[in-house]
C-alpha cells in the first residue's frame, strides 16, 4: 500500500498542499480529481519522490518511502503530463533508452519493448522518429516508456492533455485493460470529471490544496441527494434572473450552462419558486428537471465553483 500522511508542501509563502491524507492499495484505481492549481501535480511530484514533502510523510509498505527510494522508484511507474520522449529518436529507440536506464538485460528489454509496440500499436511505426506522430501516438508511447520495466504502481498526471477525443478514449481504454486485465495499481489525476468516473474505483477530490471529498463513487455522489440538483433551461438568460438564482436563500451553488443553470439546492422541490422567478424576470421556461448528480455537482456542491473554472 502506498500511503500519504499529513503530507503538506510548500514554496516560500504559498502552501500548495495541506494536510493531506491518502492512501493507495495494491490492484486499486484511485483518482485525484480538481480543478488545474489544486495541487494535484504538487501531490504527485512529492508520491514520485522529484520533491520533498515539508511536513508530514509517505511511505509504502508501511515504511518511509526515504528510506527505500531506488526500490520504490523500480516498483512505480510515472506517466508525467508533458511528454517525455526523445523526438528525433524513434518509438522503438526511445523504449530501448529507458529499459537501459533500468538496467533491463539485453534480450528481455527487446522482448519487452516489442510488447509495448504490440499493446499501444505503434509497431508499424516503431522505426519512424516520434515527432512525426500524432499527439494521440505520443501519448501512448510516453505510456509505454512507464511500463517498460514492469511496474507494480501506475502513476499517472493529466496523462490526456492535448489529444482529440478519439485518442483520449484509447489511451483510457488501455489504462483500464492494464488495471482489470493485468493487475496494474492505477493512480490518475484529472480535471474531467469523466475520465476518472470511468476508471477509478476510489477517488480523492481536491481543491486548493486540501482533499475535499472521499471514497467510491456512491459514497461522494451521496454527499448530495439525487433530488437536489436541478437543470433549468429557458429562452434567454438574463443577468437579473441570475442574480436572483444565486442569491437566493434555497440555491447553495449555481453553474451557467448553454442553455440556463444548474443548481444545486437543499430543498427537494423548487418548482414553483423556479417557474415564479423566470416569469418575474421577463423570459419563459423552456424546461425543468431534476438529474443524477456527477462529480461536478459534488465538486460545486462543496465549493460553489466548477471543476474548470
Amino acid at each position: 500500500m502506498l500511503e500519504l500522511e499529513g503530507v503538506s508542501k510548500s514554496f516560500a509563502a504559498v502552501e500548495a498542499v495541506k494536510n493531506v491524507h491518502l492512501h493507495v492499495r495494491q490492484g486499486e484505481a484511485v483518482g485525484l480529481l480538481g480543478p488545474n492549481g489544486a495541487g494535484k501535480s504538487t501531490l504527485i511530484d512529492m508520491l514520485t519522490t522529484l520533491t520533498k514533502p515539508t511536513a508530514g510523510e509517505i511511505r509504502f509498505e508501511g515504511k518511509p518511502v526515504a528510506n527505500q527510494l531506488k526500490p520504490f522508484r523500480n516498483r512505480i511507474g510515472v506517466v508525467p503530463q508533458e511528454i517525455a520522449l526523445f523526438q528525433e529518436l524513434s518509438a522503438e529507440e526511445n523504449l530501448l533508452f529507458f529499459g537501459k536506464l533500468y538496467k533491463l538485460e539485453k534480450a528481455a528489454l527487446k522482448q519487452r519493448v516489442a510488447e509495448l509496440l504490440d499493446l499501444m500499436e505503434l509497431t508499424n511505426r516503431k522505426k519512424e522518429p516520434v515527432r512525426t506522430f500524432s499527439g494521440g501516438m505520443k501519448r501512448r508511447l510516453n505510456l509505454a516508456v512507464a511500463l517498460i520495466h514492469k511496474p507494480e504502481y501506475l502513476i499517472l498526471d493529466e496523462p490526456t492533455v492535448g489529444i482529440d477525443p478519439h485518442s483520449r478514449r484509447h489511451l483510457l481504454d488501455f489504462i483500464k485493460d492494464l488495471q482489470e486485465h493485468k493487475g496494474l495499481t492505477i493512480l490518475y489525476t484529472s480535471h474531467y470529471m469523466e475520465e476518472v468516473e470511468f476508471l477509478c474505483n476510489r477517488i480523492y477530490i481536491v481543491d486548493r490544496g486540501s482533499v475535499i471529498a472521499e471514497g467510491t463513487q456512491s459514497e461522494i455522489k451521496r454527499i448530495i441527494s439525487p433530488q437536489s440538483t436541478y437543470e433549468l433551461t429557458v429562452a434567454v438568460k438574463t443577468a437579473e434572473l441570475k442574480e436572483q438564482l444565486a442569491s437566493h436563500e434555497y440555491v447553495q451553488a449555481l453553474k451557467e450552462t448553454d442553455e440556463g443553470y444548474r443548481i444545486v439546492s437543499a430543498k427537494n422541490n423548487l418548482f414553483p419558486m423556479l417557474l415564479h422567478m423566470v416569469e418575474d424576470s421577463g423570459t419563459t421556461v423552456k424546461g425543468i428537471h431534476i438529474k443524477q448528480p456527477t462529480l461536478e455537482d459534488v465538486f460545486l456542491h462543496l465549493t460553489g465553483r466548477s471543476l474548470r473554472d
